[in-house]
């Protein structure tokens, strides 16, 4: 069954590795040209390359999401090689690299990091690509927030704080850009098993986890993708400002 057409390229933010590789090469395979945008940029060309391999579109962009100037030269670069995109997955965010502590023992420069690239990031991305979208009538953006926000995990407050208020973007400038278009949603990702290392989750924590779902399995990337090539593709064109909950049932929303 298809999931309905794709109007035109995708820009991927933090393409590099985990979900946003899982994304990039999901839309690739589904026909759609990737601009892979990673901060580091030797792991957007690894992507990029593979997904060339594979006979399809791809540019890797390196991005710092926080720098306005960054950002627009990622829409200018994307356009050029790939033509104006028509989808943003507003993926790229620090967590990996984040370890459990209680809010007293958080530095502030941690918590205005971990904002800057999980939401300014996002809203910097979302300006950029506005104006591309509107210009062509019709757009997707799909912001990826956290299952964090529904549970209220004890030990990331900044992470949480920043995901949820990704939700709150969402819903406004799904309002303030529908009539141009462009339809704004977000995902909330269950805890999910990737190549990334994190010292914050071990196996048995991650399989503990796994038993609290309602389909009592460890996520993996693939089972994200169903949810994003709906939100990217003309199937949703009548949803927006929405947040679809991807956990295996964990949490109920």
């Amino acid at each position: 069954m298809s999931v309905g057409e794709f109007r035109g390229p995708a820009i991927v933010t933090g393409g590099g590795q985990g979900l946003g590789r899982a994304f990039c090469l999901a839309l690739a395979e589904l026909g759609v040209p990737v601009a892979v945008a990673d901060v580091r940029p030797e792991t957007a060309q690894t992507v990029a390359a593979e997904i060339m391999a594979a006979g399809q579109r791809a540019v890797a962009v390196t991005v710092d999401v926080t720098d306005e100037t960054s950002v627009a030269r990622m829409v200018a670069e994307a356009t050029e090689a790939l033509g104006p995109p028509a989808i943003l997955v507003n993926n790229a965010a620090i967590f990996s690299t984040l370890t459990l502590k209680p809010i007293t023992d958080i530095p502030v420069d941690e918590w205005r990091r971990v904002v800057d690239v999980n939401l300014t990031g996002t809203f910097l991305c979302c300006q950029a690509v506005v104006p591309v979208m509107r210009a062509a009538g019709y757009g997707k953006i799909i912001n990826i927030s956290s299952a964090t926000v529904w549970t209220g995990r004890a030990g990331y407050p900044h992470y949480v704080a920043s995901k949820a208020a990704t939700i709150g973007l969402t819903r406004a400038l799904a309002s303030e850009v529908g009539s141009d278009g462009i339809r704004v949603n977000a995902i909330t990702p269950g805890s999910t098993e990737t190549e990334i290392e994190r010292e914050s989750i071990s196996r048995a924590d991650r399989l503990a986890m796994a038993g609290q779902t309602a389909l009592r399995r460890v996520q993996v990337p693939d089972d994200l993708v169903g949810a994003l090539a709906f939100l990217a593709s003309t199937a949703s064109d009548f949803v927006t400002g929405q947040t679809i909950n991807v956990d295996g049932g964990f949490a109920f929303h």
